[in-house]
């Protein structure tokens, strides 16, 4: 090699590995949206993000694995870009148990109507009923973390006097977020501000101090 000739840097398996993986987080988020989940298939993506099957067999098991750690990643980009707003995130203390409640469900609402959430959201939550390993993961990982946000604004409820000092708020949370979980999950598209709003009141009702 001549001392003019500027040498050749080795590709870098890392940056490509990165790049596959998110060309095939994208390829199963857009086809579950696309054809949906039975259709989905594991030759699909592949073909769609451009990668041999078994680069996708080499990191998942299963399609549901891919579409599982997809939609984890999409869900810490949407978390990633909301904290560079300058509201504050989770659930607001404005000292209005009632309107805090509302507009975080209805803010729930419009992201269960978003077609880039709800195609994947709808198909783990169908696969989690009959494959106990990945409901497990999808609960803890995704799950989980929202329900902390309602523990922690009931418990700020409480000691406001706005809430009984003798409910257990990870039971209370459930009167919230169940209801609207299982009509949107056997009603689709039916769920709105409107019946969310229903909700906080009723529930607060029953919890509030007598």
């Amino acid at each position: 090699m001549s001392s003019n000739q500027t040498p050749r840097t080795a590709p870098d398996s890392t940056r490509r590995s990165q790049r596959s993986r998110r060309a095939i987080y994208d390829a199963a988020l857009a086809l579950v949206s696309e054809v949906g989940y039975p259709r989905t298939t594991i030759e699909g993506i592949a073909a769609r993000a451009g990668v041999g099957k078994q680069t996708i067999y080499r990191w998942w098991p299963s399609k549901a694995d891919v579409l599982l750690e997809a939609f984890l990643d999409l869900s810490e980009q949407a978390a990633r870009a909301a904290s560079e707003d300058p509201q504050p995130q989770g659930i607001p203390d404005t000292g209005d148990v009632a309107a805090d409640l509302k507009a975080v469900l209805r803010a729930t609402v419009d992201e269960l109507h978003d077609p880039t959430f709800e195609a994947p959201s709808r198909a783990l939550a169908a696969e989690g009923v009959v494959n106990e390993e990945l409901g497990r993961r999808f609960v803890s990982q995704l799950l989980e973390p929202q329900l902390q946000l309602y523990i922690e604004r009931l418990r700020s409820a409480q000691e406001a006097g706005q809430v009984r000092p003798d409910v257990d708020p990870r039971i209370a949370l459930e009167l919230f977020v169940a209801p609207l979980a299982q009509r949107w999950l056997q009603y689709s598209g039916t769920i709105s501000h409107e019946y969310t709003d229903t909700l906080v009141d009723y529930a607060l009702y029953g919890l509030a101090p007598r």
